[in-house]
Formats: structure tokens, C-alpha cells, sequence
């Protein structure tokens, strides 16, 4: 049995780990997870924890969407949805989840010490460079607003940017010392191994044809299987609707998944390692059509974007993302890319990630809008203490109904010109 992954960097340094077999005949378990994802693992580790027989139920493998396809980097803030209006739209239930957020990144960095996962973990730092004199009043906002709510967050200036990003392109931006940057896939294998080790099973090539709740019962169906399960936490997120379009459609409608770039340089030799990028943190920077890069273990630059059309979007992207990195450190020139892959996203209208109550016992979450991997390991940890009894009142989970887009599939061919808006607007801000 074999499930092939995109030819990603990720794929190519990850630990192998064995594919587990499909799912078949009838099983029973007391919380099913659907996703064997970062939220989906993590949910299965929480739920282990608390004592919990637990069965996660994987289309394809482990790690194969959009968890093991990112770039990486551990983020503890979100990209439009700021502290203080989560507090004003949710009350109590989004100040809980301001704290999970602002959390998040220590979150999994424990998880990957306490179980020593071979991750190439690094937490050494989250910077977000302002790319306009502007966006530094941005950055300030933001950094007073994570202080008020308790986090360590920093406004840098531009000659303290300078230092720490061996670059003068920026112009100052809030630093953020608990993020980081880790190995996605390793990270999502060795989470399965993790919650295996704690007693969860897996089930992989198994796409799940339906749910639904029958009597006390979720029950789950799958081509070769059915499984029956007291609790459900669907955590599929932006590749909900594409193994099985009427999986939940009300759900995958309400996230365009976006497809988004990743690329790696050639490992860089000691005297450009020595002076780009010194401290090793996670960058993305302020602009809409955004910048982003940060070393890998073997001291390659991993970086990525988007381009609109489906032209020979490959090369295209691959041309972008050098130029990038060429125009903030000239010194290194275009940088050859040895890997090239590909993943979606899941946006939705306003950048606030969505919980969803199923029914009883029933979560899901959705719309990481390109921050998921601190996000969905601690939402999974969060869904599972709510699928195993703790009251909602004290956990994160702001619920709210799916609100699906209309003509979805129209939003979706289109949504890639939204990229051109965000280009002017990034140039406007350049302007003097």
C-alpha cells in the first residue's frame, strides 16, 4: 500500500512511517476523528489522555493535506483577526480564545518535547517585518493589544529589523519569541506516533463517505467500513469537500480553499547562514501578497507565494519567490529552488477561524487562513476536552453556524484575483 505525496522538501527529510491499514468491517470507539491532521492528532493525543478509546479515520495518510504541505512556521497570532475583536464579537468564549491563540505555539513546541518528536522543532522566534513605514503603526497596534492580553510580543525598530533579519528592506514589526519553525510532515508522523503510542488507532486510505448521527451514535461510513462512535470531531478544514464533495457540504462551502506556493533554496553556505537571517526565527511580513521564509535543518531557505492564472504557474511562482528573496538580500542573487510543491488553504470572509457544533458530541473547526499549524494543534487538544465531557463554557470554542458562500464554485475560480487587490494595496502603502 502506498499513498504518493507531493515532492515537497517535507517529503523528502520527514521519517518514514509505515501506512496504517484501511478501515474495514464494523468497529466501535468512543470519540472518532476524522483527519489525521495536526488538529486531528492532537485531538487524538488529548482524548488518550483523558482515558478515552479513540479512532482517527484518514483519506489518504497521515500528514497528506495541508499539515504536512505548509511552510512551517509556528505562529501565535492569526493574520486579520486581532485579539481585542475576538473579545468584542464572542465576549467570554473569545477572550478564552485570545489565550489559545496567544498560547498556541508553546502549545506544540511542549507536545514536540514531551514526546521528542523528530521535527526539527525550533522555537526560536515569530517576526512579522512591516514592509511599508505605514505598517509600522500596525505593528504597534498589534504588539499593544497581545501585551494587554498577557503575551510577549515586541515592537522592533528599523535598525533593531535590520539586525535581526540581516536586511534593510523593512522597516521595523512585532516580534513574537514563541514561535518558531518545525519540519510539517515529520511533525505530522510523529504525532501519529505519538498518539498511537498513547493507544489511539488509526485507520488510513479511508476516506469517509458520510457521517451522521444515529440514536446515540455517530456513525461513520467509508467505503470498506463503518465505525461507531459516542463523540465526532471532523477535522478536515480546507480539504473537507475534496475526497468526498458531500461530506459536509454546508462546511467545506463555507472555506474557499486557496492553493498556496511553497519552495526551498539550495542550503546556504556558512557566510551567507552567518548573515541572513542570524537568529533562525520565522518571518512573514505585513503585505497582502505576503513574504515569508525561514531556514529548514539543513539551512535551506523555505519560502513560497501565490501568482494569478494557471499558466505555467510552477516556474512562475518559483521566478516570484527568487526575486523575493533577491530583493531584500541582494548579496545571495536568485536563489535555485530544489523543491517545489503545493497545498490549499482554507480562507473564508472575514479571517475568523469558524467552530461548528455537529449535533451532540460533534465539533469541527475550519478557516485557518494560512495560520493552522500552532492554530489546529491547539483547537484539536481544545475539541477533544469537549468531545470527552468538559464543559463548552470553559473551553475556546466560540461556536457559530456555518455561513456557506454563495455560487462557491464561482468564488473559488475567482478567488486568486483577489491576489491583484492585495498587490495594489501593498503598493499604495509604498508610496511616500
Amino acid at each position: 500500500m502506498t499513498v504518493e505525496f507531493p515532492p515537497s522538501l517535507w517529503a523528502a527529510t520527514a521519517p518514514d512511517r509505515p501506512l496504517r491499514p484501511a478501515l474495514a468491517g464494523t468497529e466501535d470507539t468512543d470519540v472518532v476523528v476524522i483527519g489525521a491532521g495536526f488538529t486531528g492528532l492532537s485531538a487524538a493525543i488529548e482524548a488518550r489522555r483523558r482515558g478515552h478509546a479513540v479512532t482517527v479515520v484518514e483519506g489518504k495518510a497521515a500528514g497528506w493535506g495541508a499539515s504536512g504541505r505548509n511552510n512551517g512556521q509556528v505562529i501565535p497570532i492569526l493574520t486579520s483577526a486581532e485579539p481585542d475583536a475576538w473579545v468584542a464579537r464572542h465576549g467570554a468564549a473569545g477572550e478564552r480564545m485570545v489565550k489559545l491563540i496567544g498560547n498556541s505555539a508553546d502549545v506544540l513546541f511542549d507536545l514536540a518535547r514531551e514526546f521528542d518528536m523528530k521535527a526539527e522543532a525550533e522555537q526560536t522566534g515569530w517576526f512579522q517585518p512591516a514592509h511599508s513605514p505605514g505598517r509600522v503603526a500596525l505593528s504597534r497596534k498589534r504588539v499593544e493589544a497581545w501585551q494587554r492580553h498577557g503575551f510577549p510580543a515586541e515592537l522592533k525598530d528599523a535598525r533593531q529589523t535590520a539586525d535581526l533579519l540581516g536586511s534593510e528592506f523593512w522597516y521595523g514589526g512585532m516580534y513574537n519569541r514563541s514561535g518558531g519553525h518545525i519540519n510539517p510532515l515529520a511533525l505530522a508522523r510523529e504525532m501519529a506516533r505519538a498518539a498511537e503510542g498513547l493507544g489511539a488507532v488509526i485507520f488510513e486510505q479511508s476516506p469517509v463517505q458520510s457521517y451522521a448521527r444515529e440514536g446515540a451514535h455517530w456513525v461513520i461510513r467509508t467505503g470498506t467500513g463503518t465505525l461507531r462512535a459516542r463523540a465526532l470531531i471532523l477535522a478536515t478544514n480546507a480539504y473537507t469537500g475534496e475526497l468526498t464533495p458531500g461530506l459536509a457540504p454546508r462546511i467545506a462551502r463555507s472555506v474557499v480553499p486557496v492553493l498556496s506556493w511553497q519552495m526551498a533554496t539550495e542550503p546556504l553556505g556558512d557566510n551567507l547562514r552567518a548573515s541572513i537571517l542570524p537568529g533562525r526565527q520565522a518571518v512573514s511580513d505585513t503585505r497582502g501578497d505576503l513574504r515569508f521564509f525561514r531556514y529548514d535543518a539543513r539551512n535551506r531557505l523555505v519560502t513560497g507565494g501565490v501568482v494569478i492564472g494557471a499558466h505555467d504557474v510552477q516556474n512562475r511562482v518559483r521566478a516570484k519567490a527568487a526575486r523575493s528573496l533577491a530583493e531584500a538580500y541582494p548579496e545571495m542573487g536568485a536563489p535555485v529552488m530544489t523543491h517545489v510543491w503545493s497545498g490549499y488553504i482554507g480562507m473564508n470572509r472575514d479571517r475568523f477561524p469558524r467552530i461548528h457544533s455537529l449535533g451532540p458530541d460533534g465539533w469541527a473547526w475550519t478557516g485557518c487562513n494560512g495560520r493552522g499549524v500552532a492554530l489546529g494543534t491547539s483547537l484539536g487538544r481544545e475539541l477533544a476536552r469537549a468531545a470527552t465531557g468538559q464543559p463548552v463554557g470553559e473551553l475556546a470554542l466560540p461556536v457559530t453556524e456555518p455561513r456557506p458562500f454563495p455560487l462557491h464554485g464561482m468564488v473559488r475560480r475567482l478567488a486568486p484575483t483577489y491576489l491583484a487587490w492585495l498587490r495594489r494595496q501593498d503598493h499604495k502603502e509604498l508610496q511616500p
